[in-house]
């Protein structure tokens, strides 16, 4: 498949997944199609930033945490939908790293998230550290 059948693929598996699932993860059948598709599709034109950006709200919304916080760093220059969805996955990944006790990685990631954009739990996560 071309990476332009893979990103209208992912698209197609993605809709579907939203409607047959109350809730997204990539264990699901249609949600684990629509992310590899995206994969697919963003590998194949690494430079594609559509086809990246797409993969990483894919991460996001399927709660792959550090895929998605990994994502959102590589493109770089976010809009302000993709700042929000930035900012969750690391505020994701610090509750997580504070969960295990690692307040140096949740510090790092509090730091990136609110550079992103700041929210709520961005600072009652700053607050415990």
């Amino acid at each position: 498949m071309s990476a332009v059948d893979n990103f209208s693929r992912a698209q197609e598996f993605a809709v579907q997944a939203d409607v047959a699932y109350p809730v997204p993860f990539y264990d699901r059948t249609l949600w684990k199609a629509a992310v590899d598709h995206a994969y697919y599709a963003a590998t194949q034109e690494a430079g594609n930033r559509d086809y990246n950006a797409y993969l990483a709200q894919l991460y996001t919304k399927t709660q792959w945490w550090i895929n998605a916080y990994n994502a959102w760093n590589r493109l770089g220059e976010l809009n302000d939908a993709e700042k929000q969805w930035a900012s969750l996955s690391a505020a994701k990944l610090a509750f997580l790293a504070l969960q295990r006790g690692d307040k140096a990685a949740a510090r790092t990631y509090v730091e990136k998230g609110m550079s992103w954009a700041d929210s709520a739990s961005l600072q009652a996560l700053m607050k415990r550290l």
